[in-house]
């Protein structure tokens, strides 16, 4: 059993460059740790669970190969490269933080430099986590010479956390046109603005812009109050974006 144990424990530490570092990250001593390595002896529960919960494993490690026990590879906020970086990250975006519903956006153009974008996307639960979903003007699909079919023009992505705020993660199918968004919420009347930037997965070009102003409000009124205002998604000029939108966009000031 301590030889099995043993050799499951230099596997799942193969990725680390340090087992020093490792057993800081741990709270285990270094010491005994290598007694664990070379299968001298066993953890005290409290350290197992240690162990289990580190490396995303159970107590099965004990007892047999640690190969035919993990489920496929690792989560990929949760590995433990980056577990104690990136994990937090991945915790549930709750309701309170990014309600579900349907929200409209406005930005500047990526392309256009003298033109807005104002569109719409839904945030949805599945399995306690937010996700988006939406569709690119067909303008926008035109100016970038693709087809604008419903097919071709949907985008999903998913919601992060961070400290003072969200982080959208979303492309097209296929992962075309990634686009890169962080938010914070604003003061408003019904609590329901963010605010922040967006940026594209693009090289640099002379024309055009790769970050920009991202302003997004949550819809009160149910898909009603949406489709009416989807009617009005489209480009437009800085006078014309919609109430706040255009409070928040602050047209004609730099983006820092």
């Amino acid at each position: 059993m301590r030889a099995v144990f043993g050799d499951n424990l230099k596997k799942l530490t193969s990725p680390f460059p340090s087992v020093a570092s490792l057993c800081r990250e741990l709270g285990i001593n270094r010491t005994q740790f290598n007694r664990y390595l070379a299968a001298e002896s066993f953890p005290r529960p409290d350290v197992l669970h240690k162990i289990c919960s580190f490396f995303n494993v159970d107590a099965r490690i004990l007892l047999e190969p640690v190969d035919q026990i993990t489920n496929g590879p690792a989560d990929l906020f949760g590995h433990p490269a980056v577990k104690n970086y990136l994990g937090k990250t991945a915790d549930p975006v709750t309701e309170d933080e990014l309600p579900n519903g349907f929200y409209r956006f406005s930005r500047p153009s990526f392309v256009e430099d003298d033109k807005y974008v104002v569109g719409m996307f839904w945030v949805f639960r599945e399995d306690g986590r937010a996700f988006v979903r939406g569709f690119e003007l067909p303008g926008a699909m035109d100016d970038q010479g693709l087809t604008s079919t419903a097919y071709n023009r949907e985008f999903r992505g998913i919601t992060l956390k961070q400290e003072q705020g969200l982080v959208l993660l979303a492309a097209r199918r296929g992962a075309t046109t990634c686009s890169f968004s962080y938010l914070a919420r604003v003061p408003s009347f019904h609590n329901n603005f963010w605010e922040g930037y967006a940026t594209r997965t693009a090289t640099e070009s002379i024309t055009g812009q790769r970050a920009v102003r991202f302003v997004v409000e949550h819809i009160q009124g149910g898909w009603k109050e949406a489709l009416k205002l989807a009617r009005g998604s489209g480009f437009c000029t800085a006078s014309q974006l919609p109430g706040y939108h255009g409070r928040l966009m602050r047209p004609g000031q730099a983006f820092r």
